[in-house]
């Protein structure tokens, strides 16, 4: 298990660096420098905890799989205690919806060991208790993940700044290996969900959502689940499956999210 770790550790070390020609974050606190970015909103879990999620139709929202589990207990949360707020900026939302059915991907396992297996199918789909009809808000479309040294970008929420989304324009994806991203996004916690972006094209499309933060070397670095692959997977569930909360199972030998893993002075946080 461990040899397996540090062996992702290291392919990943030989990409770009961290941090190289990435801009600052950028507050998105008025609606001029929110504009485009309404799709991206908080999910509020409960009374207790907040991730990043984006709609990507007009009722439904992508977002991590870890954060539909309770941290203490590795229970799935009730999909009604979920509550997605598009655009969500001091104080107030452009849409306001509950979760009617959530959906993760059948291979997750919440507390998992393996840093490999479990980032590639953190990923989940919310349906929403009504669709999200408006000219503010605007459903992201998805696309395949980039490869080492492309540019990317993220909008993200997080527990320093939780009260209106930030944008990275520019970050990079360091290196990559069989579903899962390495990238020098921005991230912290209340983060986990967050779309990273391509912008290739006229309209950023969705390529990942962030699973994860760690540090390599001292670096920060933030892990994404690439999408193609499980999110079809996803959809087709979702269309097939009338239960109203797909358990995903939970490892016998669950660490806590606290505690990360130690090796190489790399340490794996949810963040």
């Amino acid at each position: 298990m461990l040899k397996q770790y540090l062996f992702c550790l290291m392919i990943f070390g030989l990409a770009t660096q961290a941090g190289a020609g990435d801009t600052p974050l950028l507050k998105l606190d008025t609606a001029d420098d929110g504009r485009g970015w309404e799709a991206v909103g908080r999910l509020e879990i409960g009374q207790e905890a907040f991730c990043t999620g984006s709609l990507i139709e007009e009722d439904l929202v992508l977002t991590a799989a870890h954060c539909l589990f309770t941290k203490s207990t590795g229970a799935p949360v009730n999909p009604g205690e979920i509550e997605f707020r598009a655009g969500w900026r001091n104080g107030r939302a452009e849409a306001y919806r509950r979760v009617r059915r959530a959906v993760v991907h059948p291979d997750y396992v919440f507390g998992g060991d393996v840093v490999s297996d479990r980032v590639r199918n953190d990923v989940a789909l919310l349906q929403l208790d009504r669709p999200i009809r408006t000219t503010a808000v605007t459903p992201f479309e998805t696309d395949v993940g980039r490869s080492s040294g492309q540019a990317v970008g993220i909008v993200s929420y997080a527990h320093d700044r939780a009260d209106a989304p930030s944008l990275q324009q520019v970050c990079n994806v360091m290196g990559y290996q069989a579903g899962m991203l390495v990238t020098s996004c921005n991230v912290d916690f209340g983060s986990s969900g967050s779309p990273i972006f391509s912008f290739d094209g006229d309209q950023p499309r969705i390529v990942s959502v962030v699973s994860a933060k760690a540090r390599i070397d001292g670096d920060p670095v933030a892990l994404g689940t690439e999408l193609s692959r499980p999110l079809n997977e996803l959809r087709d569930i979702l269309a097939h499956d009338d239960e109203m909360f797909l358990r995903a199972p939970v490892a016998g030998n669950a660490v806590s999210q606290d505690e990360g893993r130690r090796a190489s002075g790399a340490k794996f946080v949810k963040p």
